[in-house]
């Protein structure tokens, strides 16, 4: 039987490093990756254009909401159209009271309106305060 010295199985190495490395490609499927706001819009982008159901719609919208953040208007464009798309009305008008729900101020919101009157008026939704002004 062949014997080793102990020296042969130390490392060359600390084992503990004290520089920070920043790995290029990172694995976004790792639990420990912070999610950049850029991924994410990606990510959530992606997701309303292959819905298919309500189901999926209002779980997608469940999960973008849940974050410490507000959708982007692309994120939120992309939602409306799935909306449209599986027919669902209702949820494209609450799409809107989600926004409201999530933004800081109403300056926010106001910013969110305008930057969307576009696909409101091309997909023909209407905020609940337009429907409903008293109860605003």
């Amino acid at each position: 039987m062949r014997s080793f010295q102990v020296s042969q199985f130390r490392p060359t190495t600390s084992a503990f490093s004290t520089a920070t490395t920043k790995f290029a490609d990172h694995d976004a499927h790792d639990p420990h990756h912070e999610e950049s706001f850029e991924e994410f819009t990606a990510r959530y982008e992606k997701e309303f254009e292959q819905v298919q159901d309500v189901f999926e719609l209002q779980r997608n919208l469940n999960n973008a909401f849940a974050y410490d953040l507000v959708p982007s208007p692309s994120v939120i464009t992309a939602a409306l159209r799935a909306a449209r798309r599986v027919d669902d009305y209702p949820t494209a008008v609450r799409i809107f009271e989600g926004i409201k729900a999530k933004v800081e101020n109403k300056g926010q919101y106001d910013e969110y309106i305008q930057e969307l009157t576009g696909i409101r008026e091309e997909l023909g939704i209407n905020l609940k305060e337009t429907m409903y002004p008293e109860s605003s």
